[in-house]
């Protein structure tokens, strides 16, 4: 794709979106889900510095992330279960 098309595509998407507006509720949405991944991979990196006396370690990527996040301190101590108990 050439750049000239690349920028007139996103300046138009931009217009656009000035023009007929954005969702707020669905944005909002997006970014609440988006800063709970994170804080779900910040507690993962948590677990695996503190586990890692006990040979516990767990993947960060988008599924435990995202486990860890909607879930919370729950979901972080399930997924450290699985962790012991399967592995």
């Amino acid at each position: 794709m050439q750049p000239i098309v690349f920028v007139a595509v996103i300046a138009s998407i931009i217009f656009l979106l000035l023009i007929v507006g954005t969702p707020v509720k669905s944005i909002r949405f997006i970014g609440q889900g988006l800063i709970k991944v994170i804080i779900g991979a910040v507690f993962l990196f948590f677990l695996n510095a503190l586990g890692n006396q006990a040979g516990i370690h767990v993947p960060i990527n988008l599924t435990t992330s995202v486990i860890a996040g909607i879930l919370g301190i729950p979901g972080v101590a399930a997924l450290a279960a699985i962790d012991f108990w399967v592995l």
